[in-house]
C-alpha cells in the first residue's frame, strides 16, 4: 500500500546514515489555500498536456530563492521564493506551463539511473521523498518538516539540457494557447532571469542554474507573443486576487511581523493587505489587533473557508479551542473536500476530548487519509483519537502507519504486531496491518545487509 516515493525516502535515509547540515536542508510547507490556488491554475495545463491532474503532486519548498522543478515522475516543486517574487499570476502560470512541458516531454527518465550511480547525488532524492515527510506537519503554512538536500545534487539531477529547455518552452506556449492564456507572463519571467546568466554561479538564482536561459529561448518566446492571438488576454480577476492573497499570506507567515507591517501598511485597505496584517499581528502575538482584522475579512467574505481557517488557527493556538471549533467546522462545511482543513478540525476536536467530537475526528481523519495516505501527522492524530475512544487495535494500527512513514521500522513492527493481535481477524484494518508488517520486515532485512 506504500507509494514508491515513501519507500525511497526510507532507503535514502539509510544510505546517508546521518542527516545533512541543517543549513543545507530544504523545508516543505503545507497550506490548503495556496495548494488549492496552484491546483486551480495548473489543472487546465495538465489536462491540455494529456496528464491526469490528480496524479500530479504539488509540493511547496520553503526557500526564498527563485526556483521550480519537476522530479521523480509527476511531482511539481515550487519554491516559496518563486511564488512571492512573481509579479503577476500570468508569470507563475507560465512557469507552471514550462514545468508541465518537462513532465509531458518525459525529461526525467534518467532520474533512477542517476540515483544508482552516485550516493552524493542521492542527496537530492531526499528532497523528492520529502513529499511524504512534509505531509506530517500542521496543515497551516507555518508548519514544515526538514529533509536533507544538496545544491550540488540539485544541479546534477535537476538540470536540463538546452534542447530540453527549448522543447519545454515550445510545449509551454502550446499549452497556454490551448487553454486560451497569454504567454506574455512566461516571457516576462524569462526576461527577468535573462541577465542572471552573466552572474557568477553563487549569485544566480537556482532556476537559472537548473534551467539555462538563452537569448534564443527569449527570442522564441518574444516571437510567439508577437504572433499569438492570446497575448493580450488578461488572467481572470479571481486568478489575480488569488495570486495577491498567496503572496501576502506567504510573506506574512515567512517574514518577521515587522517586515509584513512595513510592506502592508494600515492605510492600505485592500483585502490582501488586511489579510497580511492579521497574520502579522497574530504572529507577534497581538490578538487584540489580529482578531478584529479577521472578523472584518469574514464580514466581507463570510463564505471564505480560508478566513475561517485563519480564525480557527489563531484561537486554537492561543488556548481557545472551544471557540476555534466553530471556525474550523465552518471552514470544513465550506470546503469539505480539503484534507488539510479536516485534519486541523480533527486536531481541535481531539484537544477538546469529548466522545462525540472524538468520533467526528476519526471520520475527518479517515477521509483525509483516503486522499493523503502518506500524511504522518494525520495517522498520529488518528492513533490518539482511537486510543481515547478505547479502540486499542485501531490505535496500534495507526501508530504502525505513523512509524513506517517516519522510518522507524522497529516501532512499526511493534505496533503492527500488537494491532494484529487486537483487531478482528480478516477486518479491513487487520488486512492493512499485514501490508505494514510485511513492508517493515522487508526493510528491516534490507538494513541488515
Amino acid at each position: 500500500m506504500y507509494k514508491r516515493i515513501s519507500v525511497l525516502a526510507l532507503a535514502i535515509l539509510v544510505l546517508l546514515g546521518a542527516p545533512a547540515r541543517s543549513a543545507d536542508r530544504p523545508s516543505f510547507i503545507r497550506d490548503a489555500e495556496i495548494e488549492n490556488s496552484i491546483r486551480v491554475w495548473a489543472t487546465p495545463l495538465f489536462v491540455a498536456a494529456g496528464l491526469n491532474p490528480g496524479a500530479v503532486r504539488i509540493h511547496l519548498v520553503k526557500d526564498n530563492t527563485l526556483n521550480a522543478f519537476v522530479a521523480a515522475g509527476q511531482n511539481l516543486f515550487l519554491n516559496t521564493g518563486l511564488l512571492v517574487r512573481t509579479e503577476n499570476v500570468s508569470q507563475l502560470i507560465g512557469v507552471i506551463a514550462h514545468e508541465t512541458g518537462h513532465i509531458a516531454g518525459g525529461h526525467l527518465a534518467r532520474m533512477d539511473e542517476a540515483l544508482k550511480n552516485a550516493s552524493t547525488e542521492a542527496l537530492i532524492a531526499m528532497v523528492l521523498a520529502g513529499a511524504a515527510a512534509a505531509a506530517s506537519g500542521r496543515a497551516d503554512v507555518g508548519s514544515a518538516i526538514l529533509m536533507g538536500g544538496s545544491s550540488v545534487a540539485e544541479r546534477s539531477l535537476l538540470s536540463f539540457t538546452r534542447t530540453q529547455e527549448t522543447a519545454a518552452d515550445q510545449a509551454a506556449v502550446s499549452l497556454l494557447d490551448a487553454t486560451g492564456q497569454s504567454s506574455k507572463g512566461l516571457l516576462e519571467f524569462m526576461e527577468i532571469l535573462g541577465d542572471q546568466e552573466l552572474l557568477v554561479t553563487e549569485r544566480q538564482d537556482p532556476y537559472v542554474r537548473t534551467h539555462p536561459i538563452t537569448s534564443e529561448r527569449i527570442s522564441f518566446l518574444r516571437n510567439h507573443a508577437n504572433e499569438s492571438h492570446f497575448t493580450g488576454v488578461q488572467a481572470p480577476p479571481e486568478y489575480a486576487e488569488m495570486h495577491r492573497r498567496m503572496r501576502a499570506k506567504l510573506f506574512s507567515f515567512l517574514e518577521l511581523p515587522a517586515r509584513t507591517l512595513q510592506r502592508y501598511r494600515e492605510e492600505d485597505e485592500s483585502l490582501e493587505s488586511r489579510y497580511a496584517r492579521a497574520i502579522a499581528h497574530y504572529r507577534k502575538p497581538d490578538l487584540a489587533r489580529a482578531l478584529p482584522l479577521v472578523e472584518d475579512l469574514l464580514a466581507e467574505r463570510p463564505a471564505d473557508p480560508y478566513f475561517q481557517e485563519l480564525k480557527g488557527q489563531i484561537l486554537f493556538e492561543n488556548g481557545r479551542a472551544p471557540d476555534a471549533l466553530a471556525a474550523y467546522q465552518e471552514a470544513v462545511r465550506l470546503l469539505p473536500n480539503s484534507p488539510l482543513l479536516r485534519i486541523s478540525l480533527a486536531q481541535v476536536e481531539i484537544e477538546l476530548n469529548q466522545p462525540p467530537l472524538l468520533e467526528d475526528a476519526v471520520g475527518h481523519l479517515n477521509f483525509a487519509l483516503t486522499e493523503e495516505a502518506d500524511n504522518g501527522f494525520a495517522w498520529r492524530l488518528l492513533a490518539i483519537a482511537q486510543g481515547r475512544r478505547g479502540n486499542e487495535g485501531e490505535a496500534a494500527f495507526a501508530m504502525a502507519e505513523y512509524a513506517m512513514l517516519g522510518g522507524q521500522i522497529a516501532e512499526a513492527l511493534h505496533h503492527a504486531t500488537r494491532a494484529e493481535k487486537l483487531l478482528p481477524r480478516g477486518s479491513p484494518s487487520w488486512l492493512r496491518v499485514q501490508d505494514v508488517k510485511a513492508q517493515a520486515m522487508r526493510l528491516r532485512e534490507e538494513r541488515k545487509r
